[in-house]
């Protein structure tokens, strides 16, 4: 009769199937190479899934590439949904974005500081929508009188966001997806000193409203 020596330690064979870590990133949603969202960031990619044991644990974590920004971050994988990173948006969501360009802007009569807090908040808010609302709202054309500083950098910082997006989905660059955001935006109505107070008048009643 043919004897069957067991196994030795050590040399015992895993069940098959995926490692681990491989299960941990399948459950995400997110794999490596896949380009993502991070709300404060904008557009990365994910360049590696790594394990890192920290204070006696082993983690997981997404290394995500900012090319453009020259950075890297480490997200665990269990607190990618709380953080709110997210996959690029869908073709019908970027159209909906263009399309939100070419609206009559909405400026509320309340300070700037107030407004520039609610405009950084949709901004890393994440929200492709959102930030199109930004774009939209911070916009002037040659003809407009110039803006301040801070409108200027809250203006670029959404324009940056949405073009990265649309050239990360389209797979075009971002100067061809600049383009297109301007084009979006020439196609709406002109600004006017009439229109600019009656879309203020518009949010403030609506202000009004809300607070009813």
């Amino acid at each position: 009769m043919t004897r069957v020596s067991p196994p030795r330690p050590g040399n015992e064979r895993l069940p098959a199937g995926k490692p681990p870590i491989a299960k941990a990133v399948s459950k995400t949603g997110f794999k490596s190479l896949d380009f993502v969202v991070y709300p404060a960031h904008g557009v990365g990619q994910i360049v590696a899934v790594e394990e890192e044991t920290v204070a006696g644990f082993k983690l997981e974590l997404f290394v995500i590439s900012f090319a453009k920004d020259k950075m890297k971050l480490k997200v665990p994988l269990p607190k990618a949904a709380s953080v709110g990173l997210r996959k690029l948006s869908e073709p019908d969501v970027l159209k909906r974005g263009l399309d939100t360009l070419m609206g009559r802007a909405r400026v509320k009569r309340t300070m700037w500081s107030r407004r520039a807090q609610e405009y950084e908040a949709k901004i890393n808010s994440g929200d492709f929508i959102a930030v199109a609302e930004v774009v939209r709202d911070l916009y002037r054309s040659e003809a407009q009188p110039e803006q301040s500083y801070s409108e200027r950098q809250l203006y670029e910082a959404a324009l940056d966001r949405m073009a990265r997006e649309i050239a990360a989905v389209e797979k075009v660059t971002d100067a061809e997806s600049l383009k297109l955001i301007e084009t979006q935006l020439l196609k709406g109505p002109r600004r006017t000193a009439k229109t600019e107070e009656a879309d203020e008048d518009e949010g403030e009643a609506e202000g009004v409203e809300a607070a009813a």
